[in-house]
C-alpha cells in the first residue's frame, strides 16, 4: 500500500494535535494531583480522615503515568511520520 505525501503530512498534523492535546491534559493532571494533595493536607490539619482522598490521588498519579507514556508514544509516532515526510 503506497501513502502519498499528502497523507503522511496529514497524518503528522493529527499527531501534532494529539500531541497537544496530551500536553494540555497531562499539565491538567498535574494541577489535580496538587489540588488533591492541598485537599489531603486540609483534612489532615482538621483531624480528618484522608485515607480516601489519598487514594485518589494515588489514582490520579497513575493516570498521570499512563498519559506521559503515551505523549511518548505521541513522540515517537511524529518522528517516524517526520521521516516519512521529509523536511519540512
Amino acid at each position: 500500500m503506497n501513502i502519498s505525501l499528502a497523507e503522511w503530512t496529514e497524518q503528522l498534523d493529527t499527531e501534532r494535535r494529539h500531541l497537544t492535546k496530551a500536553d494540555r491534559d497531562i499539565e491538567e493532571g498535574w494541577q489535580r494531583i496538587r489540588d488533591q494533595e492541598d485537599r489531603i493536607r486540609q483534612l489532615s490539619a482538621g483531624s480528618h480522615e484522608a485515607a480516601l482522598a489519598e487514594r485518589l490521588a494515588e489514582a490520579l498519579k497513575q493516570t498521570l503515568t499512563e498519559w506521559l507514556r503515551h505523549r511518548v508514544l505521541i513522540e515517537q509516532r511524529i518522528a517516524y511520520l517526520r521521516q516519512q515526510v521529509g523536511p519540512e
